[in-house]
């Protein structure tokens, strides 16, 4: 491909929307453009990148036997309302009315769509499993669009659908797309992770998000140092030592004045204790429904874990309006000694220990010597805090790290969540009437392309992994007015092309610096540089964009040099990954 052909409307300077790496790095690189918040056109290097990662994925969907359908992005509210999350799926779900006035929205998901196709038209356990796939558009109307590609509201994904006859097929589907992901991600070249993680508004009973490994990821994942161990914080076990029978007897509640003094922090030093020694009280509204949960001062309550603890379909932080009628005290003094009409759930590391300080629901006074178990009429105990680094792994008892990371993947077993809603049955080999069990796969496409980014950049631009750059080679004649240098650039881009190399010849009649400045942005993983001096010495010039190692390669064999050069460049790539 010529670049004096293709429309790359590359900018110097970052726009002022631009706020993560990728979003700058695709604007720049005249990948994508905004036509409204949230909603991207894909330029040419855009689409030949987001094509390239759809074979990849189409590839290994087929070849894990999934089958490609199309379904409609529109959809009618009334396979919604029969699943029941036309009321729940929230303000994300974009609704809207035909001339008829019947109501439909914007395919966020397709669920209920591939539901009702499936249960009108098998009938028999003979025609299952069945696993049906899609690359599709989708909409999610975000509250705060944000990050380029990264959480926009009009997306890419490819989402895949499972139907089988009973939990060991539905476990067998599950596997497969596991494993096709697995691949997927590592075909890629991506540094990625499987991580347990909550399912979410799709439901279902486990799942396990796809993970790339980024600083500027906006997931906190928990890594065990020493097993496989992975999983999203909001899902991540505490594992704690056996609760004790016996603790040392505690003095009575005693009252004590704390002035100002609302944080954590601030309570612990003012009473000079460690902020272990504090109860921290966290009232939430969980479906409407006011709970206090109890965590450890210096823990953090994890708001999912209590939501799946309750089956509550949102769970948020009271307001300290809410706060205040509660306890009467305002936000920072609230504890569950004498909490009336409010159900306490207590995290079960606070059972280890007594002697705590809590809020004294009253302005500017806490509790002394609170002792859970005689002094609190708790609602529950479970685990209801967010893992640290000082917990041992769940797994194997050994060191958790904190990473960030980018979720591009998700696979989730739904069991009978929507099949028993929408009625979509099968009959067994005896004739009796059974549902079907479904599993749910997402990748996001574009998403993919971000984080893709995100992972692999320098302050110069991209670096794209070869099979997601949009161009794998970059041929740059430092002169296009003499003819040596032009003449063997153009030989070397036909004659990489006609290998099936996706190369592009930068043909332009602009200054050397240009050309090295745009070529670094665009991050195609190889360039060959041919110049006048350097032929003058026989010489072409190649660089890895990955590692910045320049080297030369003799010009009468040039492109037999690039070849074996290319491959080792690959082979680089692979390595850094495993």
């Amino acid at each position: 491909m010529l670049q004096s052909r293709l429309y790359i409307p590359t900018l110097k300077e970052t726009p002022a929307e631009a706020e993560v790496v990728s979003h700058k790095l695709l604007l720049r690189a005249g990948m994508i453009r905004k036509i409204t918040s949230g909603i991207y056109t894909y330029l040419p290097l855009g689409l030949r990148s987001l094509e390239k990662i759809s074979r990849i994925v189409r590839e290994e969907m087929n070849a894990a036997g999934a089958q490609e359908i199309l379904m409609p992005m529109v959809q009618p509210a009334d396979l919604w309302q029969e699943s029941g999350r036309w009321e729940h799926y929230g303000k994300e779900l974009l609704r809207l009315r035909d001339r008829h006035d019947r109501d439909y929205c914007l395919g966020p998901t397709h669920e209920e769509v591939v539901t009702s196709l499936v249960r009108d038209e098998v009938r028999s356990y003979r025609q299952l499993p069945i696993n049906m796939y899609q690359i599709q558009t989708k909409f999610r109307d975000e509250i705060r669009p944000r990050f380029g590609l990264m959480r926009g509201r009009e997306f890419i994904m490819k989402d895949a659908y499972s139907f089988d006859r009973d939990e060991a097929g539905a476990d067998a589907s599950y596997q497969a797309m596991y494993d096709a992901y697995t691949r997927i991600f590592t075909r890629l070249g991506l540094r990625f992770r499987a991580v347990a993680a909550d399912t979410g508004s799709i439901g279902g009973s486990f799942s396990h998000e796809f993970m790339v490994l980024a600083e500027t990821g906006e997931d906190t994942l928990a890594v065990c140092r020493q097993c496989a161990y992975a999983a999203n914080v909001e899902k991540a076990e505490v594992r704690i030592a056996a609760r004790v029978s016996e603790l040392p007897s505690c003095p009575a509640v005693e009252p004590v004045a704390t002035p100002g003094a609302r944080t954590v922090e601030e309570v612990a030093a003012f009473l000079g204790l460690p902020p272990q020694a504090v109860i921290k009280t966290v009232l939430m509204e969980a479906d409407g429904h006011l709970v206090a949960v109890l965590v450890r001062g210096d823990r953090e309550a994890n708001v999912v874990k209590v939501k799946n603890m309750l089956g509550a379909v949102t769970v948020d932080l009271a307001s300290p309006e809410v706060v205040e009628r509660a306890t009467g005290a305002p936000v920072g003094f609230a504890g569950p000694v004498g909490l009336s009409g409010v159900p306490i759930y207590v995290d079960q590391e606070l059972m280890l220990g007594t002697d705590y300080v809590c809020g004294a629901n009253a302005a500017d006074t806490h509790l002394r010597h609170v002792d859970l178990r005689r002094d609190v009429v708790a609602t529950a105990c479970a685990d209801l805090r967010t893992i640290t680094p000082e917990d041992p792994c769940p797994a194997c008892g050994g060191a958790v790290e904190l990473v960030r990371g980018i979720e591009v993947g998700h696979v989730f077993k739904l069991g009978t969540k929507y099949s028993e809603a929408m009625h979509a049955t099968f009959l067994d080999e005896n004739g009796r009437e059974r549902l079907m069990i479904m599993g749910c796969y997402g990748i996001g496409v574009s998403r993919v392309l971000a984080a893709c980014i995100e992972q692999n950049h320098d302050d110069a631009g991209m670096i794209l992994p070869p099979p997601v750059a949009p161009f794998e080679i970059h041929v740059l004649p430092l002169s296009v007015r003499e003819e040596a240098p032009r003449a063997l650039a153009q030989e070397i881009h036909d004659a990489l092309t006609a290998q099936g190399i996706d190369t592009l010849l930068d043909d332009r009649d602009e200054r050397p610096g240009v050309k090295f400045s745009e070529a670094d942005l665009l991050g195609a993983p190889m360039q060959v540089i041919v110049g006048a001096k350097g032929l003058a010495r026989g010489v072409v010039e190649v660089k890895d964009r990955r590692t910045g190692v320049r080297q030369e390669l003799p010009a009468d064999a040039a492109v037999q040099a690039i070849l074996a050069w290319r491959a080792e460049v690959l082979e680089g790539w692979c390595t850094s990954l495993a």
